[in-house]
């Protein structure tokens, strides 16, 4: 493990997706109440509360904050008799009119037109799953460290983000089987018009097959950053991608400000996104931060892998990776696959005992999954 005292240093953010819904858990059908508030806002529809805290300095303090979001909109909700549905998956709805898209006017009206081909595309039910996007960046001094052979900075950190990027992709499953949490859902998102609770195949619904994906697998190119956009620029010029937001991979490189292929193409990596957290409804702000705080350990950790080939195959495999993570019974390999590596991260990080006691906590459940995986197998053998 490094010593570098920047190591553990970074800037942390959390965006928390909900729905707003009312005394009857119906979903809300009241205006968004925040006006444009950059850090209570709404992404998809009109009743979405999507929280988005400032650049922090530690998970922990992005939890903070995200708290003292979480309590504004719960106080001013209640004005109107509404509350968060703390879930992944949606609650009862009639049908798509019960899904207004976001009303964005003004400056952000282009925002709305983004929405409506979305709508044409996806239809409006896919757009309901809420979860969690962790974002992340190197503090700046600790990239200056690791360039020892004194290379252009600005090509050295696009680099380290892209083979990051590789690395997170590949093994983006194994934080769906650590924090799905959405079996369960109603049947108004199979059709209009039925209702009742079902229990899914899938652990996690929104990173499953049916979850948020593009009706193809858009094969990137990660030789360099420059090929990275230039890729997504292809999809984007033939049709395939109205925007790079459409890009619904579970791993993002974010450039500072605009999110566009041109922005990252000019200038570079500012943080890598996270996608994949389902709402923890046990934990009161839908998230655990030792989830949090384990996907970091998890990149520093895949820092210090050996870089590799992102070949088609691969990028096809490590979906299917993530969507099998999400089922109620992964594959077998999967599972010890998952133990592999959080054994191997142990031994990374054997010197700092925070870190020990949160791969701990995520080894438990690799365990438990492990447990419930072999009865399974036992019953059906007897």
């Amino acid at each position: 493990m490094t010593t570098n005292k920047y190591y553990y240093s970074g800037k942390f953010g959390i965006e928390r997706e909900t729905l707003r819904v009312d005394s009857q858990c119906r979903l809300a059908r009241t205006p968004h109440p925040f006006g444009n508030d950059e850090h209570i806002t709404r992404d998809f529809c009109e009743n979405q509360i999507e929280l988005v805290t400032p650049v922090c300095h530690s998970v922990d303090e992005a939890v903070k904050v995200l708290a003292e979001l979480d309590k504004r909109t719960r106080e001013e909700l209640a004005k109107n008799g509404e509350s968060i549905w703390l879930y992944s998956n949606p609650p009862h709805f009639d049908s798509e009119d019960d899904i207004p898209i976001a009303d964005f006017i003004g400056d952000h009206s282009s925002k709305r037109a983004y929405r409506e081909v979305l709508q044409q595309k996806y239809g409006k039910k896919l757009m309901l799953f809420s979860g969690i996007h962790f974002n992340f960046s190197f503090a700046e001094e600790f990239l200056r460290e690791l360039n020892t052979n004194n290379e252009d900075f600005h090509t050295f950190r696009n680099e380290l983000y892209l083979r990051l990027y590789k690395q997170l992709m590949v093994h983006s499953w194994l934080l769906v089987l650590l924090t799905a949490a959405s079996p369960y859902y109603d049947a108004s998102l199979d059709k209009d018009g039925k209702s009742g609770i079902i229990m899914s195949e899938y652990s996690s619904l929104r990173n499953s097959r049916r979850g948020y994906w593009n009706k193809f697998l858009p094969i990137l190119d990660h030789r360099s950053l420059k090929t990275f956009a230039g890729s997504i620029k292809k999809h984007i010029v033939t049709g395939s991608l109205y925007s790079v937001s459409e890009l619904y991979l579970p791993i993002r490189l974010k450039p500072k400000g605009v999110n566009s292929f041109e922005n990252l193409a000019a200038n570079g990596v500012d943080h890598i996104e996270l996608r994949m957290f389902d709402l923890n409804p046990s934990a009161p702000l839908g998230i655990d931060s030792r989830d949090l705080e384990f996907a970091h350990l998890l990149i520093l950790y895949l820092l210090s892998q050996p870089d590799f080939d992102l070949t088609p195959e691969l990028q096809e495999k490590a979906v299917r990776d993530h969507q099998n993570a999400a089922l109620l019974e992964p594959d077998t390999k999967l599972l010890e696959h998952g133990t592999e590596v959080i054994e191997s991260m142990e031994k990374h990080f054997s010197e700092n005992e925070k870190a020990i006691e949160i791969i701990a906590f995520e080894k438990e459940k690799i365990l438990v999954r492990n447990h419930f995986k072999s009865s399974i197998v036992s019953a059906s053998a007897k």
